[in-house]
């Protein structure tokens, strides 16, 4: 009781086809290009991220000192009167 397929006209056929490869090529060269840039990125961050663990130990060890100093202000004896 179902109706046989209609026939799809070749130039249709052909314009279908042309679009989805048109369309494959187009996504492979934006990926390219977007992991290209992602890429640059990533290499500015790593070279960031070097300067920013320096800063980060710097800033650890003054307050590791800061904090021995205040410890040794705490346990130091109070005169007696």
């Amino acid at each position: 009781m179902s109706q046989p397929p209609v026939r799809v006209s070749p130039l249709i056929k052909l314009g279908r086809w042309s679009l989805l490869l048109v369309g494959i090529a187009y996504g492979a060269a934006h990926q390219s290009r977007l992991s290209k840039k992602e890429e640059k990125v990533r290499e500015i961050e790593a070279q960031q991220k070097v300067v920013r663990d320096a800063k980060l130990a710097e800033e650890k060890q003054r307050n590791a000192q800061a904090e021995i100093r205040a410890l040794e202000e705490l346990s130091k004896p109070t005169p007696k009167k």
